[in-house]
């Protein structure tokens, strides 16, 4: 954890908190963070900010926080990721609110088995678990959004502009067109990118008529078919850094 997140309502009167479990493990075995020493905290869709460890008690930790770091703006790619085995599912929630996206729409797809969208990777409380752990690595507070949408057609012609707008609309498939960071580093700052992965074998031709017919550009890195988690840190590292260089 490289920020110790905090709830809203575990921020008590004159910036006091309480730690324990995890986190309370976390300062003191791998921060190794004594009384009077410094870490970095945040609170979840808040602030960042320091807090100084006043007092040891038995497995609490207590903090005196101030929370002066501003609140992080919301990250400007949204993922519509075709749903993956569930084992990797579990991986990418902490990869993705890692990478950096304001919304995460899980969707059904022609290579996807039905069967994964009952697994309990996709149970509100094990979601907000893995995108936590993520937040922390990035030092970020923003948690992602999430969706899941069984219909892949209904999503795409009936849902999706209520998550909108978007400035560019970006479809991955393996050896389809080049990645458009030059057309990225021209949007404007307040412009938003959604980015669709499909699964590791790639959009069925149907899929990529259906997303390009609603204003998706088919883009790739390369010839290569890449897992899930791999295309999504690829993918999303070559936006971020694209959209670093957008206009003013």
């Amino acid at each position: 954890m490289n920020l110790i997140l905090l709830e809203p309502d575990e921020i008590h009167a004159e910036g006091l908190a309480v730690l324990a479990g995890k986190r309370a493990r976390h300062v003191r075995e791998v921060l190794k963070a004594g009384e009077g020493e410094q870490i970095r905290v945040g609170v979840v869709e808040g602030p960042t900010g320091t807090a100084v460890v006043i007092a040891e008690d038995g497995g609490e930790i207590r903090l005196q926080c101030t929370l002066d770091g501003g609140v992080p703006p919301v990250p400007r790619a949204d993922v519509l990721l075709a749903m993956p085995r569930p084992k990797v599912m579990n991986r990418l929630w902490p990869v993705l609110a890692s990478l950096g996206v304001g919304r995460i729409l899980i969707s059904n797809a022609w290579k996807t088995e039905r069967n994964y969208f009952d697994t309990h990777v996709l149970g509100p409380e094990h979601i907000r678990a893995g995108l936590i752990e993520g937040l922390q690595q990035a030092r970020d507070t923003r948690l992602p959004q999430v969706s899941v949408h069984r219909q892949f057609r209904k999503l795409i012609e009936d849902e999706l502009d209520a998550f909108g707008p978007y400035a560019a609309k970006l479809a991955a498939h393996p050896g389809a067109g080049a990645f458009p960071a030059e057309t990225l580093a021209a949007l404007p700052r307040e412009g938003r990118v959604l980015l669709a992965v499909g699964p590791e074998g790639g959009w069925t031709p149907f899929e990529l008529e259906l997303l390009e017919a609603h204003g998706f550009e088919a883009v790739s890195w390369g010839p290569r078919a890449l897992r899930t988690d791999t295309a999504c840190a690829v993918l999303l590292g070559l936006m971020h850094a694209a959209l670093a260089q957008s206009s003013p």
